[in-house]
């Protein structure tokens, strides 16, 4: 997938001086009323001219009629106004409905009703919630996130939030009034971490749990009789470079500290290393993902960080598959794109299956490779972790939606999702292609 190209378009429109055309005819003629009565001459027989051209001349011989200046209202009457939208105090939210499009409804600005409700543009909002639409922003409350334990906390203690579905760290943290980076930061987090419902996150400073105020050096790992070691997490390490550092699979790491992909590590934390008798040869492990795919062979660094992926998926709590269906159905209606064709995708591309990976790194249930994502970010106006089902569903149907923006039909953008729209232009549909295209409108019809 490539980003899409910019269609610059001009119009070239006569440019038509007037002066009084702006205004009704209705208020032409009752400013007429208001000057004074005069004896209207008989009016005279008039001749139509034979040419336009005639026609022309004969216009441009006719005195103007010229309405005073200080006749003219400065402004319309109030009964010749279209009527304003009633903008009522609250407004409870429906399927599909996005902050940006019930401001346009009751001609508010985005920003104001954003401010008003303590809201951001990367906020989630839901069916059933009340904003408001009327007030000031400092009198404003704002509207509870559905089912969402309140953040608890003991004297000196941080505040705590449980995480619930449909939750990123980005909502959280602009719920709670703190900057994404301290929620990093007080738990041990970053951009690419996942957090899943039932976890506790920090939504405050102090401190929750014992963490060690000064982390103790990483230790060489020890090789005890029983064949495996130890290693002290350091600020920064993460499970997977972990693993690669002390030369043992990522899953074998889970497994020996009974961890998952999920689990929040902090530096002086120990982890067990499993011994090398633990681990088959190099030679026989079979990987996750194979480096081949419909004739097409992968480069090693792509097909081991596609191995990566599968392996924390693998360890990871995802939903079903019945459960990811409803997730693209109500990521595409939030984000305003057909649901039929959302879904149709996220059939073809992995059978709604968030653990898929493809050996070219494509991740999840809309199967976005990396550099993707990050062209998906960007259209969201916010950092996507592929790895998460809810932000993996927003990034494949923001790609659905510029592509079908910015492409001549609707065959083009199906095709640009599967050969890439840069290639599509170019290039043509591939017959492979053109097969792709077909199924998906298949599979739409049977969503529809």
């Amino acid at each position: 997938m490539t980003t899409p190209r910019s269609t610059k378009r001009t119009m070239s429109m006569p440019v038509i001086a007037a002066t009084t055309a702006a205004l009704p005819a209705v208020v032409l003629s009752s400013l007429a009323v208001a000057q004074p009565a005069t004896a209207a001459p008989a009016p005279q027989p008039r001749k139509i001219p034979a040419t336009l051209a005639a026609a022309i001349q004969a216009q441009a011989a006719q005195p103007a009629h010229v309405i005073p200046a200080q006749a003219v209202a400065s402004a319309l009457p109030a009964a010749l106004r279209p009527m304003a939208p009633s903008v009522p105090d609250t407004y409870k939210i429906v399927r599909g409905d996005t902050i940006s499009a019930i401001a346009h409804r009751f001609s508010l600005d985005t920003n104001e009703v954003l401010k008003l409700n303590k809201l951001t543009a990367t906020t989630l909002i839901y069916p059933g919630q009340t904003i408001q639409l009327k007030g000031t922003a400092s009198a404003a409350t704002p509207a509870p996130a559905p089912a969402a334990p309140a953040p608890t906390a003991s004297s000196g203690a941080a505040a705590t939030y449980t995480v619930v579905s449909g939750d990123t760290l980005g909502a959280i943290a602009a719920r709670h009034g703190v900057p994404l980076s301290s929620i990093f930061s007080w738990n041990n987090l970053n951009g690419s971490s996942i957090i899943y419902p039932g976890q506790k996150i920090k939504v405050s400073g102090g401190s929750s749990a014992p963490t060690p105020s000064t982390p103790a050096p990483a230790p060489a790992p020890s090789a005890p009789a029983s064949g495996s070691g130890t290693y002290t997490i350091k600020a920064g390490d993460t499970l997977s470079s972990i693993a690669s550092r002390q030369g043992v699979s990522l899953s074998a790491l889970m497994s020996a500290n009974n961890v998952t992909a999920t689990t929040v590590i902090y530096p002086g934390q120990k982890l067990t290393i499993p011994g090398s008798s633990s681990l088959a040869p190099a030679s026989s492990t079979t990987p996750l993902v194979p480096s081949s795919f419909l004739g097409f062979t992968y480069p090693p660094a792509v097909v081991s960080s596609a191995n990566e992926n599968k392996a924390l998926l693998n360890a990871s709590p995802v939903p079903s598959r019945a459960e990811m269906k409803t997730i693209v159905a109500d990521t595409a209606r939030r984000m305003g794109v057909s649901p039929s064709l959302a879904l149709a995708f996220a059939e073809q591309e992995s059978g709604f299956d968030q653990r898929a990976v493809s050996p070219a790194n494509a991740i999840g249930t809309m199967q976005v490779i990396p550099s993707s994502g990050e062209w998906a970010s960007d259209l969201v106006g916010r950092k996507l972790n592929l790895l998460d089902p809810y932000d993996n569903a927003t990034a494949g149907v923001a790609i659905i939606r510029a592509l079908v923006a910015t492409s001549k039909d609707l065959d083009t953008a199906i095709a640009g999702y599967y050969q890439g729209q840069y290639s599509v232009s170019k290039y043509g549909m591939y017959d492979d292609t053109k097969r792709y295209v077909e199924s998906i409108k298949a599979r739409q019809r049977t969503f529809a």
